[in-house]
């Protein structure tokens, strides 16, 4: 159900069906909304990633916040991190089945992206 304002004859006003706790939108907000955090699953829609492939992939955000991110992303259960004993050692990182939920939305968000015009784009 979604909030209203109703508005009562002597001129108050009140709110029926007020959010009280974050609604849906902004708990997944709060889940996958992180800078990166898309783009982090996006990268790895395919196959498991290496950190450092990774952060070669996504331009403009640095190793330590990637590496920050990735945490979060484990601890919420979107990626899973796996060690590979090789020399030197590597680092995996792939997808969850629930952050491949997240994907189909993902890709609906890059294309109305990708279809903004130029002067909304370029102002982000």
């Amino acid at each position: 159900m979604e909030a209203s304002v109703m508005e009562h004859k002597d001129g108050r006003k009140s709110v029926d069906q007020a959010c009280e706790t974050p609604c849906a939108i902004e708990r997944g907000m709060r889940i996958i909304g992180g800078k990166w955090t898309g783009s982090i699953l996006w990268h790895l829609k395919d196959e498991p990633v290496r950190f450092n492939d990774l952060a070669r992939m996504i331009g403009g955000a640095s190793k330590k916040m990637i590496a920050e991110r990735l945490r979060q992303m484990e601890t919420r259960g979107l990626v899973r991190r796996q060690v590979v004993e090789t020399k030197p050692l590597a680092v995996l990182y792939e997808i969850t089945d629930f952050g491949r939920t997240a994907l189909g939305f993902l890709d609906e968000l890059r294309q109305w992206s990708e279809s903004l015009p130029a002067e909304n784009r370029e102002t982000l």
